[in-house]
């Protein structure tokens, strides 16, 4: 547990580090960064699911939104058939610069985790994946009103 403390604070300090990289807040820069993530993995986020995944409110979010759309960092679209509801995307550059910060960083994690075999990195993705159920579960039961912060909540339909 120790070691995933420790590798949670890099995470943050990472964070940090590409939100002053970009010149955004940290809040803006995770928000880029959850927008693109989920857009990644063909889930596109709504306004009202990134005010969850990053805990702000509904005004703050739309603030948020204003600002990185003005920047051109984030674009809302309509492409639901029910036109009321908006969709989220990253901005063209972003996942270029994204790539950019973070792909030094993959390299050197993908040059970690090769030796290791497929089954075993398996299986270390299943444990994480029931780390991240249980404190997601504890959580929610400590303070079920309040949304949970970013970088902890885990996104089951990975």
């Amino acid at each position: 547990m120790e070691s995933l403390r420790i590798y949670g604070g890099h995470y943050a300090e990472l964070s940090r580090r590409f939100a002053a990289w970009l010149g955004l807040h940290s809040t803006d820069a995770t928000a880029v960064l959850e927008i693109a993530a989920a857009e990644e993995r063909g889930t596109p986020l709504s306004p009202a699911r990134l005010s969850e995944r990053i805990s702000l409110s509904t005004g703050a979010t739309t603030a948020l939104l204003n600002r990185l759309e003005a920047a051109g960092h984030i674009t809302r679209t309509r492409e639901h058939s029910d036109r009321r509801i908006v969709t989220l995307r990253s901005g063209a550059h972003i996942q270029e610069r994204a790539d950019e910060f973070f792909g030094p960083l993959a390299h050197r994690l993908d040059t970690e985790m090769s030796p290791y075999p497929p089954q075993l990195l398996e299986q270390f993705e299943q444990f994480m994946a029931g780390l991240n159920a249980t404190m997601d579960a504890h959580l929610a039961e400590r303070n079920p009103g309040t949304p949970v912060p970013p970088g902890i909540l885990w996104d089951r339909r990975r």
